[in-house]
C-alpha cells in the first residue's frame, strides 16, 4: 500500500521557503504517485510537516492554482487538476511546471483565437482592417528596435478582437492571460521570449485585410505553434 503522501515531506530550513515548499510539494505528490483528481492533504498537516506557517502553504498553494495544477473545493479539501513531475535536469521544477501551464494555455487559446481571427477577417468594417495593418506595422517596427513590445502587441490584438463584433472575444482572452500567474524569474517573462512569433503578426494583419478567413486561421497557428515550440525547448530541450 502506497504511504500517506504526508510522511514523504521533511521540515524546510532555507529562506526561499516559497519556492521550497513548492519543491517539496511536488516531490511528494511524485513519490507518493498521486494523480490528477487525487486530494491533497490539509494544509495544517503539509505545514506540520514541513515546518512552516499555514500562510506560506496557503500562498505557495495559490500559485499552483493560479497556474491550473489544483482546484480548491470549499469545504472538501485541494485536488490535483493537472500532472505534476519534478524536474529531471537542472531546470527548477516550478519553471518546469509553469511552462506545462503555458502550454495547456496556448491549447486553450488556439481553440479561441482561430475562431477570433476568423471572425475578424469577415466582419471588420474597411477602417478596421486599416486600422489592425498600422498597428502591426508599429508592434514590428518597436520589436525590431529592441524596444518593450507588450503593449503594443495587446493593442493589436485587441483590434482584432474588436473587429470580430463581439465584446466578448476580447474578454475571453484577457481573463485566461489574467488567470495565469507567472513567476518573476520566469523565462517565460523575459523580453526575449517569443520573439519569434512576430513575423507571422503580418502574415495575419494582411490576411484581415485581405479578408481571408483561412489565411488568417493559419497565421494564428503559426504564431500559436512558434510559441509552443519555444516553451517546449526551454523545459525539455533537445526532446
Amino acid at each position: 500500500m502506497t504511504r500517506a503522501a504526508i510522511h514523504y515531506l521533511e521540515p524546510i530550513d532555507t529562506p526561499s521557503r516559497g519556492v521550497a515548499v513548492l519543491e517539496a510539494l511536488a516531490e511528494m505528490i511524485e513519490r507518493a504517485g498521486l494523480k490528477v483528481g487525487d486530494r491533497l492533504p490539509p494544509e495544517v498537516s503539509l505545514a506540520s510537516a514541513l515546518g512552516v506557517g499555514r500562510s506560506t502553504i496557503r500562498e505557495a498553494l495559490n500559485r499552483w492554482e493560479g497556474l491550473g495544477i489544483i482546484r480548491r473545493r470549499r469545504g472538501d479539501g485541494t485536488y490535483l487538476t493537472a500532472r505534476v513531475q519534478t524536474s529531471q535536469g537542472p531546470l527548477p521544477t516550478m519553471i518546469q511546471l509553469e511552462g506545462e501551464a503555458i502550454l495547456r494555455l496556448l491549447d486553450m487559446r488556439r481553440v479561441i483565437e482561430t475562431g477570433t481571427v476568423r471572425r475578424a477577417a469577415l466582419n471588420a468594417s474597411a477602417a478596421q482592417r486599416q486600422e489592425i495593418s498600422r498597428l502591426c506595422d508599429t508592434l514590428l517596427k518597436i520589436v525590431a528596435a529592441g524596444q518593450p513590445y507588450r503593449a503594443a502587441d495587446a493593442a493589436f490584438h485587441n483590434a482584432i478582437c474588436d473587429a470580430t463584433g463581439n465584446p466578448m472575444f476580447g474578454q475571453v482572452l484577457a481573463r485566461m492571460d489574467e488567470a495565469l500567474e507567472r513567476s518573476a524569474e520566469s523565462p517565460f517573462s523575459v523580453p526575449g521570449f517569443g520573439l519569434a512569433s512576430f513575423p507571422p503578426h503580418r502574415d495575419l494583419a494582411d490576411a484581415i485585410a485581405a479578408a481571408d478567413p483561412d489565411a488568417a486561421e493559419a497565421a494564428i497557428n503559426t504564431i500559436i505553434d512558434t510559441v509552443d515550440s519555444e516553451i517546449r525547448q526551454i523545459i525539455a530541450p533537445g526532446s
